[in-house]
């Protein structure tokens, strides 16, 4: 295994890693809205989607990847009703053939965020 460390994303804040590369998959950690200059979440649930969108898109950057490696993504979202925006922006970041996807409502999502978005991406 090998920890994937990018500062354009989010740091880990606990004991975890980013992502792991492991038997040529990328295993990105569930990215928050989080700025990684700022430390603060953009307003809205379309500006927090393309936050961690592109914080997840920085991570696969650092391994040699692009969202177009992307083969699953889950999606948390704090309320469902906000499903629908979240899915407008993120069609803006993938192309067919689309990568698998798991959505789910949560109780709450760490930090008071309003989505928080995993993905795996193959190498090659």
């Amino acid at each position: 295994m090998k920890a994937i460390k990018t500062e354009k994303a989010p740091a880990a804040i606990g004991p975890y890693s980013q992502a792991i590369e492991a038997n040529g998959f990328v295993y990105a950690s569930g990215q928050l809205p989080i700025n990684p200059q700022t430390g603060q979440f953009p307003e809205g649930i379309k500006a927090q989607t393309r936050q961690s969108l592109e914080n997840a898109r920085a991570i696969l950057a650092e391994a040699g990847l692009t969202m177009a490696n992307v083969v699953k993504t889950t999606v948390l979202l704090a309320n469902i009703e906000d499903f629908a925006a979240m899915n407008e922006v993120y069609a803006e970041f993938f192309s067919e053939p689309f990568p698998a996807r798991s959505a789910f409502a949560v109780k709450a999502v760490p930090k008071g965020a309003l989505v928080e978005i995993e993905c795996i991406a193959a190498k090659g």
